[in-house]
């Protein structure tokens, strides 16, 4: 069945109508006079902390706004807490529905040094004395930062033409590489065929060109011989002051996983090599602060000593002494010491790396030296300058690498390896042959039994994505030991300006939430135990070694108390794939507290789950997976694990262009109902799709769909989005029962809905993928009387008695699941209607555990060690889906009715 264009499902929602009714200005802040921000402005500090050595790329961050309180067209300036001004390059990223800002970003460059805390005002923001400048060509696209100049082609094999500092260059010929293998390798370490494929640019795009920031956006595929794959978006970031390029580099992977096994994935550049051979260097870092540093032809520990000048030169990476003043016993014999041209340091586990160095190809590698985990910082240069490279998350994204080549000639090769070709082929083959479950009811047997849906054809690779971020410096020349160890800091952690907690309370974002607030024994008791429950759940993945390409930034779903382990094995209780709204849960804990572990433990999940466990490309794109043995293996594939909702956050308050690419890829999600019906082996009755009358949820699935529909809304961007929410909440709210119906016919054209022949179905992970968050925003956007009237029915109801049930409904909802989790709804039913009576009841429920964890629950872990463990870990009473939800209903009760918390 052809699909509509934009342009006509836009045309066909206008002529609705009814939701223009609701309109932009509606809701509470109808004729809310614009203020302007806080006259002493906001006060923004560092999320690590204190103010880092090293700004290097500068630093993006988003600062929201009460609805009403600030135009739209509003100018930002920002000054150090000591009063100095610091050029800034503003931007909205939201909008509230009467047009004042919601959401502003805003960047800074490294022409002022970092300070500890910042102040961010109205007013006209500081000239920046070395801007960014862009200049888009026919050709190319070349950046200034003042500093160094990046040229980048608009077509061709090349990713980077050129990158200079002043008038020398420092690098050149960028490019992506990615090498394919027709067949895995056997036990016996046999490989099949290789063929190497280029990046080919298709499409460059300046997204922004200054004065701070200036961001380019790279498209296109690999390309050998007559084919293409793996389609890839790479972002290149600079700032004004800077000697840095910041890249982020996305992948789609759209092959056959039986045939095409990427053995190699990585990018390259060359490096023009400038001096003698001992005042070239290389340098890579280790753990912590450790630097290995080497010369090409090192002139140190020789049977002949230099001099003491000349060594402690090379060692520092400073021009040695003209040769001219060397004892001649060495500097004679120079061309008799081997120069070693190659390097590579390979990551392959999250435990340990090696250092190999050779003199050049076709002799053999020697072995330089190793350890456990390294920084992912590399160098090749000299005195007169040189090129640095780093890639995040260098070890928790192994198998990774990075390799030197030809250092002792008028060039280097430089590449980092996303995938080692050392770790032998990427296998994403599905891990098991179907055991025989051909059938719908064959499925559901083995759904009973391992928690598994599988289905024939549902466990491919197919259009999965992953994300690596990197950092490249054109250097003026070789940098000491420490700066090294700074620039790899950065790499690590990247600095992230933020608001504190207060601030995001205040300003009304992200629905019902409130700071940590330890001010009654029974709040602490709370906030003591969200606390625990967090350490916990953050410490898991280093105590289980949860790393590895695609692995790295999911937690696991459920635990194996007799083999002490996470279920990694059992069907669908291995890898969480944001089951029951974990996302959520570390977003809001991020939120309340304001600490750097919530943040980056939240970051390293949004990486993760909006790139590997959703399809990005064919027949179930904007789909998501739902939790099994591998991300990709369960044949349930839906909304609500793609859900937009999960990712808004580390969107509005960083602006990731990469996150925003993938929030408004689901803007058209809801067409996959017309490709994939998600209770397909359990209908009953025939069905076939009709794009005016799809089988869609009110729960997971209108809910996942809604969060996309308000973020774009937000953003300011296809106006589709909008009718298409306001229509569903309209609809909703007229059918008879409204959310407790639990579904109804959907209009695929404008997002409306028909009431189905069910009256009543309830189930109970309808409203724990988001729902209860995007009810409470929609609900103070639009001041919509019926929907909020439907929405706190289901709010009183979910958890109320049969009989209140059958008396409003006609029918009780039978015996549900998750009451604790549910405890919000009826928190926020309390709260709404102003009813203690309803404020108890949440209390009640929330202690009650049912589903969760009860009031008496050990909050606590136990240490297992010895011949019963692999190795020493922590072990608690805690599955991740009871602590998402326990800490979500928690932080809302909180937030909603925590003034009536029983003592």
């Amino acid at each position: 069945m052809a699909m509509m264009s934009r342009r006509n499902l836009l045309l066909s929602a206008a002529a609705v109508g009814a939701a223009g009714q609701l309109g932009l200005n509606a809701g509470p802040a109808r004729g809310a006079a614009t203020t302007g921000p806080p006259a002493d402005g906001v006060r923004l500090k560092w999320l690590e902390g204190g103010a880092p050595k090293q700004l290097a790329a500068g630093s993006t961050w988003g600062v929201p706004w009460p609805m009403g309180a600030v135009q739209k067209d509003q100018a930002f300036a920002l000054k150090t807490a000591a009063g100095q001004q610091v050029p800034v390059q503003t931007w909205a990223t939201a909008y509230w529905p009467d047009g004042s800002l919601k959401w502003t970003a805003h960047a800074i460059g490294a022409e002022v040094a970092p300070a500890e805390q910042y102040v961010l005002t109205a007013g006209a923001s500081a000239a920046s004395a070395t801007a960014v400048t862009v200049k888009d060509g026919r050709e190319d696209v070349e950046v200034n930062t003042g500093v160094i100049t990046c040229r980048i082609p608009k077509k061709g094999d090349k990713l980077v033409r050129s990158l200079l500092r002043g008038d020398k260059e420092i690098a050149r010929d960028g490019e992506l590489v990615c090498l394919r293998q027709d067949e895995p390798d056997d036990d016996e370490g046999r490989a099949g065929k290789t063929e190497k494929f280029a990046g080919r640019t298709e499409k460059v795009t300046v997204e922004q060109s200054g004065p701070v920031r200036a961001v380019i956006r790279i498209e296109g595929r690999h390309r050998h011989g007559n084919r293409s794959w793996l389609p890839f978006t790479v972002r290149l970031y600079f700032y004004a002051g800077s000697d840095s390029v910041r890249a982020v580099h996305s992948f789609v992977y759209d092959g056959n996983e039986k045939k095409d096994f990427i053995r190699g994935l990585g990018i390259r550049f060359e490096v023009p090599m400038r001096g003698e051979l001992y005042n070239r260097h290389v340098r890579f870092a280790g753990p912590d602060d450790g630097v290995l540093a080497e010369a090409v032809r090192g002139i140190t520990g020789l049977r002949r000593d230099p001099g003491e000048a000349v060594r402690k030169a090379q060692v520092a990476g400073q021009a040695t002494p003209a040769v001219e003043t060397w004892d001649t016993r060495v500097s004679s014999r120079l061309h008799l010491i081997p120069a070693f041209g190659d390097y590579s340091l390979r990551q392959l586990s999250a435990d340990g790396f090696q250092i190999h160095k050779r003199t050049k190809a076709g002799n053999s590698w020697i072995r330089v030296d190793a350890g456990s985990r390294a920084g992912g910082l590399g160098y090749v240069g000299g005195p007169e300058g040189g090129f640095a490279f780093g890639m995040r998350n260098f070890w928790q994204l192994h198998p990774t690498q990075l390799d030197i080549r030809g250092a002792a000639g008028d060039r280097a090769e430089v590449t980092l390896w996303l995938w080692s070709p050392e770790a032998g082929a990427m296998d994403l083959r599905f891990y098991h042959d179907g055991l025989g479950q051909d059938t719908y009811a064959e499925q559901l047997e083995g759904l009973e039994i391992t928690y598994e849906d599988y289905e024939p054809g549902f466990g491919t690779p197919y259009g999965i994505a992953r994300t690596t971020e990197l950092m490249f410096w054109a250097l003026e020349a070789t940098p000491a030991a420490e700066r090294i160890a700074e620039l790899t800091d950065v790499v690590r952690t990247p600095p992230q300006v933020v608001a504190p907690p207060a601030h995001l309370h205040g300003a009304g974002v992200f629905g019902d939430w409130s700071p940590v607030d330890r001010s009654t024994p029974a709040r602490k008791l709370i906030e003591d135990r969200l606390d625990l429950m967090f350490k916990y759940h953050s410490e898991q993945p280093e105590q289980r070694s949860w790393y590895g390409f695609w692995d790295y930034g999911d937690v696991m779903h459920s635990y194996d108390g007799d083999r002490h382990v996470w279920r990694y094995d059992v069907g669908g209780y291995a890898w969480d794939n944001s089951e029951l709204s974990t996302d959520l849960w570390l977003w809001y804990h991020y939120l309340r507290t304001g600490t750097s572990q919530a943040f980056r433990f939240a970051e390293s999940m949004t990486r993760h789950t909006g790139e590997v466990d959703v399809y990005h490309l064919g027949k179930w794109r904007d789909l998501g997976t739902r939790h099994g043995v591998m991300h990709w293996a369960d044949s349930a594939k839906q909304t609500r694990i793609s859900n937009a909702g999960y990712r808004r956050f580390y969107y509005f308050l960083t602006a990731d262009e990469r996150v925003g690419d993938l929030l408004r890829d689901l803007v058209d999600s809801d067409r996959t109902f017309l490709v994939l019906d998600p209770v397909r082996k359990i209908r009953t009755e025939p069905y076939e799709p009709d794009p005016h009358a799809l089988g869609v949820g009110t729960g997971t699935d209108w809910g996942a769909l809604a969060l996309a529909w308000l973020t774009e809304w937000e953003r300011g961007g296809d106006p589709i989005a909008k009718e298409k929410l306001l229509n569903g909440m309209r609809t909703i709210a007229a059918m008879p029962n409204g959310f407790v119906r639990g579904g109804g016919w959907y209009d695929i054209d404008d997002g409306t809905f028909k009431p189905n022949e069910t009256a009543v179905s309830v189930g109970s992970l309808g409203a724990v993928f988001g729902l209860v968050e995007l009810c409470s925003e929609v609900i103070r956007l639009t001041g919509d009387e019926a929907f909020t009237k439907a929405w706190l029915q289901y709010c009183r109801l979910y958890n109320g008695t049969a009989a209140e049930q059958q008396a409003e409904t006609g029918q009780s909802f039978g015996s549900q699941n998750l009451r604790q989790a549910h405890s919000r709804l009826t928190a926020y039913a309390a709260a709404k209607l102003g009813d203690a009576a309803l404020a108890a009841r949440a209390w009640k429920e929330f202690d009650t555990g049912h589903a969760g964890y009860p009031k008496a629950h050990p909050f606590e872990s136990v240490r297992i060690e010895g011949s019963k463990v692999l190795k020493p870990i922590d072990e608690a009473q805690f599955s991740t889906n009871a602590s998402a939800q326990y800490g979500l209903a928690a932080i809302q009760c909180l937030a909603l009715i925590g003034d009536e918390l029983p003592a």
